[in-house]
């Protein structure tokens, strides 16, 4: 792990208030998603893919938050001993793009949704999600610390931002910057590809729908998972997907903010309030 002094400048009644609220947001985070999970696993009514998704999104949301706030935590009660750690958040594109063609089979298809989302493809479309992104973002920190670092040992940042990283080596970083802006691409487009196709035919499917019931029902079933996809992926477009990772480093503080503190903190509300079957669940 690296120093970082200087992630979150201001007085240090500023750092307690930004502590209050950060300690408030990681507590609702971990109960909201931790009660997503165990009513997923005891109630026979969640017992299907979707749901079986949702409970892996609500893990690696406790997982991706766990790395990143209490770090944050602890620099703002000792900013002179403050270390960042590395965070992924390429598995949660992954899950988000099975979600939604989840979705689209189950509206577009309702029939033979059984059959294409049985069980057996579920576990090994999840199995696939993790490793893909275990696997990419072993290699990136593979990548980066191959280089030598000689000006600092200290990050302007709350966690391991490879932009960050990449400024303070003193070799020439020109081609791993391009090869992270091309997996950056390959790893936005490929999950965005099936999420922007499979909500294409979910919303021409539901404006066709007669009833407001049948309309509310199958909106009920998307609108959350389509807020969660519109935060995450605005973010990690925002943050990696340029030419050259050291542009706007400064900028590159609020959008991991949004990633790793609110969103999922919003998640548990946003899948709870919009799924009529988790609130008959709770």
């Amino acid at each position: 792990m690296m120093d970082s002094h200087s992630s979150f400048p201001g007085s240090q009644g500023l750092h307690h208030i930004l502590f209050a609220m950060l300690f408030f947001f990681y507590l609702v985070t971990l109960m909201g998603n931790v009660v997503i999970i165990v009513i997923i696993c005891v109630e026979k009514c969640l017992q299907s893919p979707i749901y079986f998704f949702l409970g892996h999104l609500s893990a690696l949301e406790i997982l991706v938050t766990t790395i990143i706030i209490p770090m944050m935590l602890w620099g703002l009660l000792l900013p002179e001993m403050q270390t960042v750690s590395l965070s992924t958040w390429t598995t949660e594109f992954a899950l988000l793009g099975v979600m939604a063609v989840d979705r689209y089979v189950a509206v577009c298809n309702p029939l033979r949704y059984n059959i294409i989302m049985n069980s057996s493809t579920c576990i090994w479309v999840v199995i696939v999600s993790w490793v893909f992104g275990f696997l990419s973002e072993i290699w990136l920190v593979y990548a980066t610390f191959q280089f030598t670092f000689c000006k600092s040992n200290s990050l302007d940042h709350f966690y391991c931002d490879r932009g960050q990283l990449l400024k303070l080596s003193c070799d020439n970083t020109l081609f791993t910057e391009f090869i992270l802006f091309l997996m950056a691409i390959f790893n936005l487009i490929g999950s965005s590809i099936p999420t922007i196709v499979s909500y294409t035919y979910i919303i021409s499917t539901i404006l066709k729908i007669p009833s407001a019931s049948g309309w509310r029902k199958a909106f009920s079933t998307c609108a959350s998972l389509f807020t969660c996809v519109i935060i995450g992926y605005s973010s990690c477009l925002f943050l990696y997907v340029k030419p050259k990772q050291t542009q706007g480093l400064e900028y590159n503080k609020v959008f991991p903010l949004l990633v790793s503190v609110l969103t999922p903190f919003l998640n548990p509300f946003l899948f709870t309030l919009w799924n009529d079957k988790v609130k008959e669940a709770l």
